[in-house]
């Protein structure tokens, strides 16, 4: 049974359906500022034509037909010839004069960004809305091993489209099981090349985050991308600069932080607790998102704005949530799930799994062969990782002596011997 999702936003919330706009009032950004990107297209490129701007600014005809009259009638622009039935033009003294100086204001050469309004808008029509079950869960998480139990805890938070804590010991499948909680969706949503907060651009859409889909929707504004949900992951690199703008002082154009790129999806907070940016200070400052879903953000002229933060937040740690945590943060986090220590049989499921994914050839009895050999290495509790991870070093072996790949007791040995620290006295 296949994971169900509502289908694509455009069609539940044609209220906020970004359509083609046909005239520059319907656009939500001001006229000056399509007048600027026109502009600095011109100085940058030497000459246009109305396809060309269509192209690069994602702006309708009409539209750009408007500003090309305007910029006539102002003698910005002069007309140098006809490509077919396109007029081909570029700036005039004057218009030069113009353009250099709104390129130093800002080098934004690209998509017209879109109004924080409109973003605001679209992001919460299209708010995750799943119907799981055990089996379509399982269908998700085919290629691990989970205990019904486990996938009975993830269920409901991964329904309600909650935050969510998953934590107990290292190597045990908590970053796995984050990574493939995206699988459960299974529509589009739209996210804007940049968005316009007075007067200042803010790119959001990002070609390494935000995987695009072919669409064939003429009506749709092609200033808007259809993504496929995103999903993004943070580990120990996460600073307090990562979770605000950052201006290119170069370009004067904004950044999105991570969580402005990941609404709509999955945002990924690996290792929690072992950040740059100290637990204390990450829970204070998403308090107030991860209760009211809004986030504030702050332009380089100090001016503080509301933008969504519609997505679903994973802490994924092998710390003591009590430890990182005070009961006001941890109860703005609707789901804790603890990923207990594999058993001998979900161990030995987890060895037959990396057999028949990998086509290598086992001896008969290599799993609890395995599991005595990590106990007497030390290991005090059998860990979900332990099978891949030996896997790959009997691998390395083979592959450096030139031989095929096998596991037998043999070569277990010598891959234990690697992976586990011996006692240094």
């Amino acid at each position: 049974m296949a994971t169900q999702t509502d289908p694509a936003p455009e069609a539940l919330h044609r209220d906020f359906y970004p359509v083609i706009p046909d005239r520059i009032e319907l656009l939500g950004i001001q006229r000056s500022m399509v007048s600027d990107l026109v502009l600095r297209y011109l100085w940058l490129h030497g000459s246009a034509t109305l396809a060309s701007l269509h192209e690069s600014l994602k702006l309708s005809f009409p539209v750009l037909e408007a500003i090309y009259h305007q910029f006539r009638n102002q003698h910005v622009i002069e007309v140098k010839g006809m490509l077919g039935n396109d007029y081909s033009f570029s700036l005039t003294t004057s218009g030069r004069v113009l353009a250099t100086a709104r390129n130093e204001a800002c080098q934004y050469v690209g998509p017209a960004p879109v109004s924080l309004q409109q973003y605001h808008d679209v992001v919460r029509a299209q708010a995750a809305h799943v119907r799981l079950s055990r089996e379509s869960l399982r269908q998700a998480f085919h290629d691990l091993v989970l205990p019904d139990g486990l996938l009975d805890q993830l269920g409901p938070s991964l329904i309600g489209h909650q935050s969510l804590f998953l934590y107990g010991g290292t190597g045990n499948g908590k970053t796995s099981i984050a990574e493939r909680i995206l699988r459960i969706y299974h529509d589009t949503v739209l996210v804007p090349y940049a968005v316009e907060v007075d007067g200042h651009i803010i790119t959001l859409f990002d070609p390494v985050v935000h995987k695009q889909v072919d669409s064939h929707d003429d009506l749709l504004d092609p200033r808007w991308v259809p993504c496929e949900r995103p999903c993004i992951t943070v580990g120990g690199e996460l600073s307090a600069s990562m979770l605000e703008l950052r201006l290119d002082e170069a370009t004067r154009v904004f950044t999105s932080p991570c969580q402005l790129k990941a609404n709509n999806g999955i945002l990924i907070i690996d290792d929690f607790g072992r950040q740059m940016l100290s637990p204390r200070d990450l829970l204070n400052r998403w308090i107030v998102p991860l209760d009211r879903r809004v986030d504030y953000l702050t332009l380089a002229s100090g001016m503080k704005f509301k933008a969504p933060f519609e997505m679903m937040v994973v802490f994924s740690t092998n710390l003591n949530p009590h430890d990182l945590a005070d009961e006001a943060f941890l109860r703005r986090i609707q789901t804790k799930v603890l990923v207990e220590d594999v058993d001998a049989n979900v161990f030995d499921q987890i060895f037959q799994r990396v057999v028949e994914t990998n086509q290598v050839p086992a001896e008969a009895g290599c799993a609890a062969y395995l599991r005595q050999k990590c106990a007497a290495a030390g290991a005090k509790t059998l860990r979900a990782c332990y099978p891949i991870d030996v896997y790959k070093l009997v691998k390395a072996i083979a592959e450096y002596e030139g031989r095929p790949v096998r596991l037998n007791r043999q070569n277990i040995d010598r891959a234990v011997g690697l992976y586990f620290a011996k006692a240094v006295e």
